[in-house]
């Protein structure tokens, strides 16, 4: 299997998982009764809970361009060295992202932010160029 289609099954399964941390912090606050259903006044979680579903929110919504830029550039036969580097590029900085948004490292944020989006404009261009 290529190299892109690869990350791009590893960043689905990352961002499957995503939401584990949080959840297991909403099920210590509020009881697994509770986190499982909808409480009318419910306790707040741990704010690096909250990050967490914040991030895992993010990974949600740009999977959805990672993929079909992937799926594009299979469909139409364009896989390169480049678009492999930005397939794995993408994954890591979709980790770190995570990792440093649920830290509350605002700037590390931005940075991991900006390289994942740049990998999937590198991806946009091999497709079009």
């Amino acid at each position: 299997m290529r190299p892109e289609l690869t990350y791009l099954a590893w960043t689905a399964l990352l961002t499957a998982v995503l939401w584990l941390p949080y959840i297991v912090n909403r099920s210590m606050v509020l009881g697994l009764k509770d986190a499982m259903g909808y409480p009318n006044d419910p306790k707040p979680v741990a704010p690096w809970a909250e990050r967490a579903k914040k991030a895992h929110y993010n990974a949600v919504e740009n999977l959805v361009v990672f993929g079909a830029l992937v799926l594009t550039a299979a469909a139409t036969n364009k896989f390169g060295n480049a678009t492999a580097v930005s397939a794995l590029v993408y994954f890591w900085a979709r980790v770190v992202h995570y990792v440093v948004y649920t830290a509350g490292i605002p700037y590390a944020r931005t940075l991991s932010f900006t390289v994942g989006w740049l990998a999937c404009i590198c991806i946009f261009w091999q497709i079009v160029f």
